[in-house]
């Protein structure tokens, strides 16, 4: 027996296909038949690599006497929050409000048949614990409660929709946010930060990726304190068990606050933002380990997220064999028997198996103790290499294997990122054949759509798909120019004006032909993921400042001004739109090169070698064809370069010397 979800493509859906609730997808069937009913909905939010969803669903939905009150009471309605980022933004917002809680998944929201929200939690037990009530009461008392108390419930709705639309920031007349607003987001940021650990706050711990951002790019301003505090969080990460030591690969987050422990679900979103992160890193510290990381995370992406199309999958699972992180750990004993003596010796002093059990009391999760030496990392390289083979022979955790257009963006920037900076044209072309199945896939009269599964595009595309791409697109560009990619971005930032844009400035989540919510979410702070708006901000302000389109300035000039307020109240709760509002104040440098791309070699390396997060370059071989005519110099045998800011370019250079002074 399966239920409605199983036509659906998410991965995360078709878990729950054969439960006994009558799960329907969210849709017009599910909400007709909720108000011809007069029945209220049961919303269940989540995801394929959530554990707490997975430990919800075997308790309660599998269950069929629980499924059995559900049904009588309510319509269900299952959504995977990474295919409808729209409906979890609305009622994870929802909840905040009602329960004064922050959210989370599985997120478990009561609707009226309207879909307005009347009662919310997270997850729930199905016997009363943890101070929370046993979900088959709580179903029940809900449903009562709904019809016998429809008169609240009708003013407290009206209340709630009051106060989501008052989250939607204005139209201001001016831009008072500034450099000080700059300098007291980092203020704020270094009072919560962890000097002892690196990162910010106490237990659980995430990596930040926007946070991190900001304070490097304050680094390359010559804040020495920005610039300890980021390759501290960094340098503690790649040493913590939220890295992957054997495998590649950053986990969801840590649950202590040193970094040891991770929630072991592995996100691509984060690893392709903390590839980034690593390559800046490395650009200001020189580190090697930095390297190392990098290379072995998009091992790790090849190996494993990496679809035949050249896009990429979406998660890996925390739990296998139901067990949460049973993949990933280790009994010292079992490590022994695979090395060599001294190759366990060393292991042992390195990955902690010398030390207490660090996982529930009984299993070791390895981290790294010291950066090893020489000598001893011979050893500790060819006892990762047999530990990880014997690992490959365990039951992996489950993968959600749809394709999503904002994610895969993420990790294109990243790849990109990491290609050109350290010299690997081969990650390169795996960011441009990601690429490449988007727009032959994803890409269809002239709209985006926001994901992919067994060969089935479909949904919306949301601001987040369409910023995060054109974001992508600049970085790949520079690695790479090709004039089809230049195409592409022009679309995109045509689409996002023409869709997305608010009459008050800034731009919503959905476009203007989505699917009408009972909100319309536009807002500027950064989460797990970068914030749609700032993103969108900042690559149009490039993509202008590269073509002299005005018509891109002056729309995130309105940007700005719609959340000039949030700026000025939550410095530190929207880091992108900083980064933006500080290349509005000082354009970005744009670095052009033209000339054979075998004489650009040794003028690459030294720019790479450089932090520049404020400069976009562009190295331009003499056979290009169809330039912007912003871009366009003449061709030469020599190497010849033009720095421009704003609207004035230097003379041309062609000294690297002369060039290197310049930046």
């Amino acid at each position: 027996m399966t239920n409605r979800l199983a036509n659906e493509t998410s991965p995360y859906l078709l878990q729950h296909a054969d439960n006994p609730v009558e799960w329907y997808p969210w849709g017009e069937e599910a909400l007709k038949l909720a108000r011809e009913q007069d029945k209220p909905i049961l919303l269940s939010v989540g995801y394929s690599a959530c554990h707490w969803c997975h430990v919800m669903a075997h308790e309660s939905f599998e269950d069929a006497e629980v499924a059995a009150v559900m049904n009588r009471h309510f319509i269900n309605i299952k959504v995977d929050r990474e295919e409808r980022p729209d409906i979890d933004q609305i009622y994870q917002t929802a909840h905040s409000m009602l329960s004064n809680k922050s959210g989370g998944w599985p997120l478990t929201v009561f609707l009226t048949p309207q879909q307005e929200p009347f009662y919310s939690g997270t997850y729930f037990p199905k016997t009363a614990r943890y101070q929370l009530p046993g979900f088959p009461d709580l179903v029940t008392h809900i449903a009562g409660f709904y019809h016998q108390r429809k008169e609240d419930l009708a003013e407290q709705n009206r209340q709630l929709l009051q106060a989501m639309a008052r989250t939607v920031p204005t139209a201001s007349n001016v831009i008072n946010a500034g450099e000080e607003t700059i300098q007291l987001a980092f203020e704020h940021l270094k009072s919560g930060f962890d000097f002892e650990h690196g990162g910010f706050g106490s237990a659980p711990k995430f990596p930040n990726p926007a946070d991190v951002n900001f304070l490097l790019r304050l680094a390359a301003k010559g804040n020495k304190e920005a610039e300890a505090m980021a390759l501290q969080m960094l340098r503690s990460m790649a040493a913590g068990g939220i890295y992957d030591q054997i495998g590649g690969g950053f986990c969801r987050y840590s649950v202590d606050e040193k970094w040891m422990i991770p929630h072991f679900e592995k996100m691509l979103y984060d690893n392709g933002q903390l590839l980034c992160l690593y390559v800046d890193g490395w650009q200001l510290s020189k580190d090697p380990r930095f390297v190392e990381v990098i290379e072995e995370t998009i091992d790790w992406m090849v190996r494993e997220m990496r679809s035949s199309s050249g896009a990429f999958y979406s998660s890996l699972d925390a739990d296998s064999e139901g067990e949460e992180g049973r993949f990933y750990v280790w009994q010292p004993a079992e490590a022994k028997a695979l090395l060599t003596p001294d190759e366990f010796v060393v292991a042992s002093r390195y990955f902690g198996f010398d030390r207490a059990p660090n996982f529930e009391g009984h299993d070791w999760h390895v981290y790294l103790t010291a950066q090893a030496d020489a000598e001893d990392k011979v050893l500790l390289d060819s006892a990762r290499t047999k530990l990880f083979q014997a690992r490959e022979q365990r039951i992996r955790p489950g993968r959600d294997d749809k394709l999503l257009t904002s994610w895969n963006a993420l990790a294109i920037k990243g790849l990109a990122r990491a290609g050109r900076i350290l010299n690997r044209p081969e990650w390169v072309i795996l960011a441009q054949q990601a690429l490449d199945f988007i727009k032959d896939k994803l890409w269809v009269d002239e709209k985006l759509l926001a994901t992919c599964k067994d060969d089935i595009a479909h949904l919306n595309a949301y601001l987040d798909d369409y910023a995060f791409l054109l974001d992508a697109l600049l970085e790949l560009m520079q690695a790479e120019y090709r004039a089809q990619d230049m195409e592409f971005a022009e679309d995109l930032a045509e689409t996002l004006l023409e869709e997305f844009e608010s009459e008050h400035g800034g731009f919503y989540f959905t476009g203007h032909n989505h699917e009408v919510l009972i909100h319309r979410t536009k807002q500027a702070y950064d989460n797990a993921t970068p914030n749609g708006n700032g993103i969108a901000a900042i690559s149009l302000q490039r993509l202008g400042h590269m073509l002299g389109e005005p018509r891109y300035l002056q729309a995130v000039e309105r940007s700005l001004k719609a959340f000039d307020g949030v700026m000025q109240r939550s410095p530190s709760g929207c880091p992108n739109m900083l980064v933006a509002l500080d290349e509005f104040l000082l354009p970005p440098t744009m670095l052009i090169l033209r000339g054979a791309i075998e004489a650009q070699d040794a003028w690459r390396q030294q720019i790479n070698r450089r932090y520049l997060p404020a400069a976009l370059t562009f190295y331009l071989s003499n056979d290009l064809k169809k330039l912007p005519q912003t871009l366009e110099r003449p061709a030469s045998d020599a190497v010849n370069a033009w720095v421009c800011r704003g609207v004035e370019c230097l003379p041309v250079i062609n000294e690297l010397e002369g060039l290197l002074t310049h930046l």
